[in-house]
């Protein structure tokens, strides 16, 4: 899967144990802000019917491959899809100039190969869910041979010796179907999907401080809707940015906006991710979850994300910050009716 801040891969021991802990015996649930999709799948592994919800359209791609489509149903025809964009010729374009030459993000050499790749998705016509594996494994494939330091904020001053390897697709890690039912990916507002699932637990891990996921994450979301937006600054970022602002990412507006989302619940189980990094403390976030029920807590330390280890940089690569503290704290709350034993810390 791709590099991504946030990404609970180092927790998804913690979580997968508190879920099985409140639906011992499998059930639905709802992934809100589903970024990696890496919880939804992981979900899906477990047996759980999962519905993965996120309002970034690149977020939604991968949701819509990890969570929504069946590795029986579409293995097959994905290799082939893939094998087809493996020997499509390379050919210069809008993401080459954006991407590779007026920033360098990617190698020009792997830039024609998105280009080309990324034409022959569209021209391919293939059902959402097969499109949605090919544009996956782009992505990914894309990720492996970047040259930054993990978001699409900047890029590094002499190419990365990855991105200097050539492009190679690989086949999603694909979940097979659930006894449960079908799974689900959505695209929509996280308050709107929360007043709609009817389930059994609802899992939040919403955007914390100022850092927008969309301007984290613009390279993919242009490569999945191959829109070629308008840019500005170095990193070219689509104009939108400026634009798709999100409660979430305000200090005065993630109270209200977390609020709101936790009132429209209806689920029984809630388990909230939140960092100590964010703009809500663990004791504010623990007196606006008590109103649900028993909120129980895991504190999980975890070295900071790399681009925060190794200190601020301008767009020429000069040390212009120093490194602050190098590990946060994650925070895991448990809410449901009852108190129930936690998986330790790590």
């Amino acid at each position: 899967m791709i590099k991504y801040i946030g990404s609970k891969r180092a927790l998804l021991d913690p979580i997968l144990s508190s879920v099985r802990g409140l639906l011992p015996d499998g059930g639905i649930v709802c992934d809100l802000f589903s970024g990696s999709a890496r919880v939804g799948h992981a979900l899906k592994g477990q047996g759980y019917r999962v519905w993965s919800n996120d309002h970034n359209a690149y977020a939604h791609t991968l949701a819509t491959a990890y969570v929504q489509a069946d590795r029986n149903r579409w293995a097959d025809q994905a290799a082939v899809v893939l094998a087809d964009l493996a020997s499509t010729a390379p050919a210069e374009g809008w993401f080459t100039k954006t991407f590779c030459e007026d920033a360098r993000f990617f190698h020009p050499a792997n830039g024609a190969r998105i280009d080309a790749m990324r034409d022959r998705i569209d021209a391919m016509g293939l059902e959402p869910e097969l499109k949605a594996i090919a544009l996956v494994s782009l992505m990914e494939a894309a990720d492996r041979v970047d040259s930054t330091a993990g978001v699409h904020m900047a890029y590094m001053k002499r190419w990365a010796d990855r991105a200097l390897n050539p492009l190679t697709l690989r086949m999603p890690d694909l979940q097979p179907a659930t006894e449960a039912g079908p799974c689900r990916a959505t695209q929509g507002d996280a308050l709107d999907i929360a007043g709609q699932f009817d389930g059994d637990l609802v899992y939040l891990d919403p955007p914390y401080n100022q850092h927008s996921y969309l301007g984290n994450y613009h390279v993919w979301e242009s490569l999945v809707l191959w829109d070629k937006p308008e840019t500005y600054g170095i990193a070219n970022k689509r104009v939108d940015v400026r634009t798709r602002k999100s409660a979430f990412n305000s200090r005065p507006g993630i109270g209200p906006a977390l609020s709101a989302v936790v009132d429209a619940i209806r689920a029984p189980n809630l388990i909230v991710s939140f960092n100590d990094e964010g703009y809500l403390s663990r004791d504010e976030l623990e007196r606006m979850l008590s109103a649900r029920g028993h909120v129980q807590v895991i504190d999980i330390a975890r070295p900071r994300y790399v681009g925060a280890r190794i200190g601020i940089h301008n767009h020429k690569g000069k040390k212009v910050g120093a490194v602050g503290r190098l590990r946060n704290v994650e925070h895991l709350f448990v809410v449901s009716d009852r108190p129930m034993a936690l998986p330790v810390a790590a």
